[in-house]
């Protein structure tokens, strides 16, 4: 199977680096680089202390954790963030805290999972109409309700 070699640029030199916990798993675990406090109902920007070199046709998807998740109520706004192969600004996760109570990040935490993925060559062209297909139109909630058909 083709691996991409993909550089990884600490900003920080006490940055930890992006790891998988096991080999076949689909994201790397993301740091936070500090701590941070967020209240209920907000939102903020924890930095990772890291930069990518993406190759080109490829991308970085930051995704919440869903330990956080079940556990406080904690997830990502922007979700998933998409990091093009561009971009080697640090990498910062947007994170909300939907819990009752403030939630504290800490230095070294797991905050989020990236995944990186092919972005396929594609061109969008202008058409004066679409081909029939089973689901049609049918929009949010409509599979399995029978919306869908006309």
């Amino acid at each position: 199977m083709e691996r991409f070699n993909i550089r990884v640029l600490k900003l920080k030199e006490d940055a930890i680096l992006p790891e998988k916990a096991h080999e076949d798993d689909a994201g790397y675990d993301l740091f936070a680089q500090e701590g941070v406090v967020i209240p209920p109902g907000e939102s903020r920007l924890v930095p990772t202390g890291i930069a990518l070199g993406l190759p080109p046709m490829t991308e970085a998807q930051i995704r919440p954790r869903s330990g956080l998740a079940l556990k406080n109520q904690i997830t990502l706004l922007n979700t998933p963030g998409t990091i093009d192969a561009g971009y080697r600004g640090e990498i910062g996760v947007i994170m909300i805290n939907h819990g009752k109570q403030d939630f504290e990040v800490k230095k070294g935490m797991k905050i989020a999972q990236m995944v990186i993925g092919r972005v396929w060559p594609t061109e969008l062209i202008l058409a004066d109409s679409l081909e029939d297909t089973e689901r049609g139109s049918g929009g949010f909630g409509s599979t399995g309700t029978g919306a869908a058909k006309g």
